[in-house]
């Protein structure tokens, strides 16, 4: 196998091309990577978000943990400056994105990538993120 084919196998979905899943994406890699407290990821809610952003930057918090303590499986999450994502991120923002509007598929999603059966959680943490992210002016549809 080719250091490429590694690559494109490690990683790969690509990086969203809407902004407001980007901000998620990034901001979730912070956390992931530096704690639930990290500067950057609540300065880059500050500055999508104006003085806003605490409601999605808690309910983004409380999503991250709630992932964090049920999950059966270790999630993979690359490095906040990589251009593509690893299947567990695709995962993690296709959930937010269907959580409002396709609870139900949103809680299959979220099980079958924490490798349990019910994760209620996890699935009304996520409505809650996708609709804070709605309210302020930068709704996750699809599209």
């Amino acid at each position: 196998m080719t250091a490429s084919t590694d690559f494109a196998n490690m990683l790969p979905g690509d990086m969203p091309a809407c902004d407001n899943h980007r901000l998620l994406l990034y901001v979730f890699r912070r956390i992931a990577a530096h704690g639930l407290n990290d500067a950057h990821g609540a300065h880059a809610m500050l500055t999508m978000f104006g003085r806003s952003y605490r409601r999605p930057l808690v309910l983004l918090r409380a999503f991250a943990s709630e992932l964090s303590r049920v999950s059966s499986r270790r999630l993979t999450i690359a490095p906040c400056c990589c251009p593509r994502m690893t299947a567990a991120e695709a995962g993690i923002v296709d959930a937010v994105m269907l959580a409002v509007s396709e609870p139900h598929a949103a809680h299959a999603k979220l099980a079958a990538l924490l490798g349990v059966r019910e994760c209620v959680g996890a699935l009304v943490s996520a409505q809650a993120l996708g609709q804070a992210f709605a309210d302020l002016g930068r709704p996750l549809a699809s599209g």
